[in-house]
């Protein structure tokens, strides 16, 4: 699991057809006190998430097909909840 900050959503005219309906989100990447990493990722989002909101991403392609009920769909990256606070101890 990572954490990240949605920074942009993503539109394609042209996509895969598991795809259609869902959106897809811009996430930057931060470290528990939320730094930003430099890296960015694009992850669908399954918690309706928006720009701004810091959130937990399930970056596992095998888990978070499981987690959408389809099994060969081309996802890697989901949005599986937004993060209120990080506790460090």
């Amino acid at each position: 699991m990572k954490i990240g900050r949605v920074c942009g959503t993503v539109v394609s005219s042209i996509q895969h057809p598991f795809l259609d309906g869902r959106r897809l989100l811009m996430v930057q990447l931060e470290d528990p006190a939320g730094k930003a990493t430099g890296e960015a990722i694009i992850a669908v989002n399954a918690v309706d998430a928006g720009a701004g909101d810091r959130v937990l991403l399930l970056d596992e392609g095998n888990s978070a097909r499981q987690v959408l009920g389809a099994e060969n769909a081309p996802v890697r990256t989901l949005i599986v909840g937004i993060v209120d606070a990080v506790y460090e101890g």
